[in-house]
């Protein structure tokens, strides 16, 4: 038994996945099982192990740091999968103690290696298998390799990311990656319920792809109603005004007026109750159609003061808004040590954000740090 495999107050203990993955996707969502309490052995290559382990610098503690917290909890095997004594072991591996396998290796390296869904799940049935690909497993493209930016270039996003006549930018966390993860996570967890019903396992399919379609949704829909073709909009919403981050004196804040209630008391909290009555701002198709002129009358207005003094006035009128934070901000925010989302490894070297759940009351803790590449690869020889 691998050390600290069972906590019984984690809702996922008992359960064993087989992570065959690198870089963000996969072992991201293999991560909030791991957190969850699920025994989640990560299978790597002995010539550097998962691709993230160089990511940087930084490095921490022997890897890059973007590794290291998306593979805490987690146990490492090294294996070479062409070798057929070291393949053999991890299938009975999995045949024998897994209940879930979420791979996202390169289109047909799976079926090559014999460790494909079909496969596997012939010979355990009662097996969920989730393939995570770059573009879907049908289509001209089901063989092409993909990472975040591509994706979010080929389905659209950074085409109405950043600002009108500027170069595309790239939304920095890996989000095409890390909610691909996330579907998978929804997509296995559906597919244990189901088992736990009829005993049967699952072949679940999803794809960087078809997660950059999903986070389209409305783009797309704004552009089949209109048939006109979305634009960057900068911190904007394309629908809602106003709803940006302005300009104070001392730097920026988000003021989010989604309504026309929240419109007029924010017209009151800025001392220019009269636009709420303006013709060219009553409602919010209004506002969106004259959105250069609301926006440069608040533009006007929050420049004479502070990003402290417009926070204070418009918390006071109810109007919700914030100040653009840095990281080191964020970190240090009296908020952020409230809802104890940084949390320690148990020998205490490392500090990550955890996973963003509690359970009556309680984030599942930190049970140990990343692995060492190949800590574990004992268990499964064995």
């Amino acid at each position: 038994m691998m050390k600290g495999e069972q906590d019984v107050a984690l809702p996922l203990a008992g359960l064993v996945m087989v992570e065959l993955g690198s870089s963000v996707a996969a072992p991201f969502g293999a991560q909030i099982f791991a957190d969850l309490g699920a025994v989640v052995l990560k299978v790597e290559t002995k010539e550097g192990g998962d691709d993230a382990r160089s990511w940087g610098p930084p490095f921490w503690h022997g890897a890059g740091a973007a590794f290291q917290t998306l593979n805490r909890n987690k146990f490492s095997a090294a294996l070479d999968l062409k070798n057929t004594a070291e393949r053999d072991a991890l299938v009975r591996f999995i045949i024998e103690r897994a209940d879930v396998v979420l791979q996202n290796m390169r289109p047909g390296l799976v079926d090559k290696l014999g460790l494909d869904a079909k496969t596997l799940r012939a010979a355990k049935p009662s097996l969920v298998y989730c393939n995570l690909g770059a573009f879907g497993s049908k289509g001209p493209m089901r063989q092409h390799p993909g990472y975040d930016p591509l994706i979010q270039a080929f389905a659209g996003l950074m085409s109405v990311t950043g600002e009108e006549g500027r170069p595309p930018v790239r939304v920095v966390p890996s989000i095409i990656d890390m909610t691909t993860g996330m579907w998978s996570v929804i997509g296995i967890l559906s597919a244990l319920r189901q088992r736990d019903a009829t005993g049967e396992g699952c072949t679940i399919d999803t794809s960087l792809f078809e997660t950059g379609l999903a986070w389209m949704n409305f783009s797309v829909a704004n552009y089949l109603a209109s048939g006109k073709v979305p634009r960057r909009t900068g911190t904007e919403a394309a629908m809602l005004v106003p709803y940006k981050a302005y300009q104070a004196s001392d730097g920026y804040m988000v003021i989010a007026a989604g309504n026309d209630g929240l419109f007029r008391r924010l017209t009151e909290a800025l001392g220019h109750p009269e636009w709420a009555t303006d013709v060219r701002f009553k409602t919010n198709p209004d506002r969106v159609h004259h959105r250069e002129a609301i926006n440069r009358l608040i533009d006007e207005v929050l420049a004479t003061d502070t990003r402290a003094h417009w926070t204070a006035a418009l918390e006071q009128a109810g109007v919700p808004c914030g100040p653009l934070q840095t990281t080191d901000e964020v970190v240090t925010h009296p908020q952020t040590e409230a809802v104890e989302m940084l949390q320690s490894t148990p020998d205490g070297k490392m500090r990550f954000v955890g996973i963003p759940i509690r359970f009556d009351g309680e984030r599942p803790a930190m049970r140990s740090g990343p692995p060492t590449l190949g800590e574990h690869t004992g268990e499964v020889l064995r």
